[in-house]
């Protein structure tokens, strides 16, 4: 039994050092695709009723955060998701004018939404969020990479229940499938330091 043993340590020891090297993206506490965002103003979106053309467009959602609404009137949309919006339009629908409304809502434009990227990317900045947008396409909207970024030790800074929280990020490892992907949250800040060799 005692001779068993060094051969366990000798053939779980390699495997946990390669382990260890491996990057890895933290954990967060969110679905790794962020769900359907919150309409805010500048935001435009596109309504569909269904069999009622005159009743389908796309929509601006102004500065107070409503939308002018055929039959509907002025609805206020703020802070509502896409799919909330849509429940509102086909509940007010419903009651008076329409049996039975289909109203489905595709966002066209997040304007409200923005992130932020700073650091050593070609062209820092504030960018436009949209669902599902990864750390690496944020990189690369920011130009890509400069030749001092020290890739792997990318972080993003987010708010998370009014507190800032930090992640480090390593996009150089995500790139090549050595590490899970990190989605973006709007208001996120990714900052790309320099390279210290």
């Amino acid at each position: 039994m005692k001779k068993i043993i060094p051969l366990l340590l000798l053939f779980f020891v390699p495997s946990a050092c390669w382990w260890a090297k491996t990057p890895q993206t933290p954990e967060v506490k969110h679905p790794v695709l962020v769900p359907a965002s919150t309409l805010g103003s500048g935001d435009v979106f596109e309504v569909k009723v269904y069999n009622e053309k005159e009743l389908s467009g796309i929509y601006r959602v102004s500065s107070a955060g409503t939308i002018l609404f055929p039959l509907v009137g002025k609805l206020e949309v703020d802070g509502l998701t896409s799919s909330d919006a849509a429940e509102e339009i086909q509940r007010r629908l419903g009651e008076k004018y329409l049996r039975n409304p289909q109203v489905s809502i595709l966002i066209r434009e997040y304007n409200s939404k923005k992130v932020s990227i700073f650091g050593q990317v070609s062209k820092p900045g504030t960018f436009k969020y949209e669902d599902g947008l990864s750390v690496i396409q944020a990189v690369s909207m920011a130009g890509g990479f400069t030749k001092l970024a020290a890739k792997n030790d990318t972080n993003v800074t987010r708010l998370v229940e009014g507190e800032e929280k930090k992640y480090p990020i390593p996009v150089e490892a995500i790139a090549q499938g050595k590490a899970k992907n990190f989605f973006l949250r709007p208001g996120d800040i990714v900052y790309v330091p320099e390279s210290i060799w």
